[in-house]
């Protein structure tokens, strides 16, 4: 028999949007050193307190370059993923010649909306399209070529943040290299990392973002991956050697390092895998048995090789997303609708994109494990889901 939930206990299910904190302050984050409260200095000042800062930057980014495989020179300490994404897109307003930008129709509104931007700037946009489990295939962007013949930049995420849906970056990579002219390939992997392998260098790609929030680090630092540098849109100070100016933020550099090497590194991924598999199975199983929920897509199923074991979308007929995240929210638990950067929009365009209709999208809701989620607490959940669906 499962526990009771408590009243007074919060049960989080929302780690898409953020993750549960791996520690609360940054202090933990900063080497045993007892010269390390000169980490305040600004990283570009040349008295003491500045070097000692910009020696902390550079081992951060040593640590995070070792972790990913890729060279130092290559990665750019940003605000998170979002800036990421959009150094990536703008800095094509500042290349010259015609072409088209693409983006997956089920991508972050990070990358959406700023491909909104560009498009009212005078750059052509195109949408490559997702299937009904919201992955981008081969045949798809092939398709999308066809309309789209003259390419310079394909941003395709590698797991989505609404469905965990799981795009073959490798695959992809392989069909745009074979355009006679290079295409800029960026990819979103705010949500691949600690989830799924990274693997930047075989994946062929060009760039690629990541943040260290959902990785239980603070709030407010981010990568940025360039396999080459690229021109940036605004200027400053020349920090982070002209791609994002502005002051470092060093104790975030530190913090985003211990994060990847925390849950990263392929062998700590790799021992939080089968976990979170095995804790979906039995939350995938036990929403089937309550005879209203539909998986989003319907044919998704434990274990399913398409998907991230740490996102579900899931929708109970008849019962609006956002009537069920506040009923299991007065209940104690977390999960939300979908993106938190969109979370006031009442449309739901992944799911869109997906085939679904308006009505099913509407009630769909995101769940999202971590690796703290314990079997406890999914099955609390499971009961709380029960006893809404009793309410309603």
């Amino acid at each position: 028999m499962s526990p009771s939930p408590s009243p007074s206990k919060r049960y989080y299910f929302d780690w898409a949007a953020t993750a549960f904190p791996d520690f609360p302050g940054l202090n933990p984050a900063f080497p045993e050193d007892p010269g390390a409260e000169g980490i305040f200095g600004n990283p570009s000042s040349l008295h003491q307190e500045g070097r000692r800062a910009r020696e902390y930057l550079e081992e951060a980014r040593s640590r995070c370059a070792g972790v990913l495989g890729v060279a130092e020179k290559d990665l750019y300490f940003t605000s998170g993923g979002t800036e990421s994404n959009a150094l990536a897109l703008h800095s094509f307003l500042l290349r010259q010649g015609k072409g088209q930008i693409l983006y997956s129709a089920a991508e972050h509104p990070s990358v959406r909306e700023n491909c909104a931007v560009l498009e009212r700037l005078g750059r052509e946009i195109g949408i490559i399209p997702v299937g009904p489990d919201g992955r981008v295939s081969e045949e798809s962007l092939a398709r999308a070529l066809e309309k789209y013949p003259s390419p310079r930049l394909a941003a395709i995420m590698g797991v989505n943040n609404e469905t965990g849906s799981l795009n073959d970056i490798a695959a992809l990579s392989a069909v745009l290299r074979r355009r006679d002219r290079p295409v800029h390939i960026h990819c979103d992997l705010v949500q691949a990392a600690g989830k799924i392998p990274l693997r930047l260098g075989a994946w062929d790609i060009d760039s690629a973002s990541l943040s260290a929030h959902k990785l239980g680090g603070p709030r407010g630092i981010g990568l940025l991956y360039l396999r080459r540098p690229l021109s940036p849109l605004y200027s400053g100070g020349g920090q982070e050697r002209g791609v994002r100016p502005g002051t470092e933020n060093t104790a975030g550099a530190l913090a985003l390092a211990r994060c990847l090497e925390d849950h990263v590194l392929p062998e700590k991924q790799e021992a939080a895998f089968k976990p979170a598999q095995d804790r979906f199975k039995r939350l995938i199983r036990g929403l089937g048995e309550t005879g209203r929920c539909v998986l989003i897509p319907g044919d998704r199923c434990p274990e399913d090789p398409r998907f991230s074991p740490w996102i579900l979308q899931a929708a109970f007929s008849g019962i609006p997303g956002e009537v069920m995240v506040r009923a299991l929210d007065q209940a104690g638990f977390a999960v939300s609708t979908g993106s938190a950067c969109s979370s006031s929009e009442k449309e739901r365009p992944v799911l869109a994109a997906m085939g679904l209709d308006r009505k099913r999208s509407l009630e769909g809701i995101r769940i999202s494990q971590g690796w703290s989620t314990t079997d406890g607490e999914i099955d609390l959940l499971l009961e709380a889901i029960r006893e809404v669906l009793r309410f309603l």
